[in-house]
């Protein structure tokens, strides 16, 4: 099993790339950053993690701006958005936003992808909250196109366009690989539908994901798709051995632990605790 970091980056917290380098001298597979384009000031909208919505989710940074930081003085570390909200952009400029990236990491980039919940910031971004599902997988599949064919169209009922090319393509090939944020059923269900790998959080819906890998093969069979190569990553994993345990053993991809917005000096003695439980699992 893989492990890595996610964290919400913010100009009061260790930087993206001192926090990638760290990592990846510790040996951590992955590092993982949200995305909020802003908050409402008038937000009603209730924060599933619970009452109080964190300071860091006004404050986060641009993920891709973060992750090419990241990418600059790293070599090994695999960089991706946990999550993207794919649903809130222009499917174009994202395209050749992931593209550059990609390219510049050198095919080092895992394309996180989510469609948000807080209903007022995707109203203000021109996404209808009632079809925000439909727009993200008619996105992916735009993307998917659009990465690999030299002249590509796509037709659908929220994303529409006639022929035409991006470039650069992607390093990694045939595309970096989608992993769909969401918990159980649904979740699961647009992974297998139209990703490369589900994310779910731990602590949202039905988490308890290593009872969940039989539903997870069961569903890639039902629609023609071998469990060889889909990954599921556990964001948010808590760091304890007994239980990283049995999701190795589950047949989990990746556990992903929880960085906070906090300095340096108080991020790499976590990390090192991290590292030492992932040693210990293997």
């Amino acid at each position: 099993m893989h492990y890595g970091l996610t964290f919400f980056p913010t100009e009061y917290a260790i930087s993206p790339a001192a926090l990638a380098r760290a990592a990846e001298e510790r040996g951590f597979e992955s590092l993982w950053v949200a995305e909020h384009s802003y908050i409402p000031a008038c937000r009603t909208t209730p924060w599933p993690g619970g009452a109080d919505l964190p300071q860091n989710y006004y404050d986060v940074l641009d993920p891709f701006v973060a992750l090419a930081a990241a990418a600059s003085v790293t070599s090994r570390i695999r960089l991706g958005t946990g999550v993207c909200l794919l649903a809130q952009r222009d499917p174009l400029q994202t395209a050749k936003t992931v593209a550059s990236l990609d390219v510049l990491s050198k095919g080092r980039f895992l394309f996180g992808v989510g469609g948000g919940w807080n209903i007022e910031e995707m109203r203000s971004l021109g996404t209808d909250p009632a079809t925000r599902w439909r727009r993200l997988r008619e996105s992916v599949e735009a993307m998917k196109l659009l990465w690999t064919q030299e002249k590509a169209e796509y037709h659908g009922e929220l994303v529409d366009f006639d022929p035409m090319v991006v470039s650069p393509r992607p390093a990694r090939k045939p595309h970096p690989p989608v992993h769909v944020g969401g918990a159980m059923p649904h979740g699961l269900r647009r992974a297998v539908r139209y990703g490369d790998g589900w994310l779910p959080l731990q602590g949202r819906g039905a988490d308890d994901v290593a009872t969940l890998m039989p539903q997870v093969h069961r569903a890639l069979a039902e629609a023609g798709r071998s469990s060889d190569g889909f990954e599921v990553s556990v964001y948010g994993c808590s760091p304890k051995v007994d239980r990283l345990g049995i999701l190795r053993d589950a047949g989990v991809t990746r556990a992903l632990f929880f960085i906070p917005s906090i300095a340096e000096d108080a991020v790499l003695p976590l990390m090192d605790d991290y590292a030492r439980v992932a040693g210990i699992v293997g």
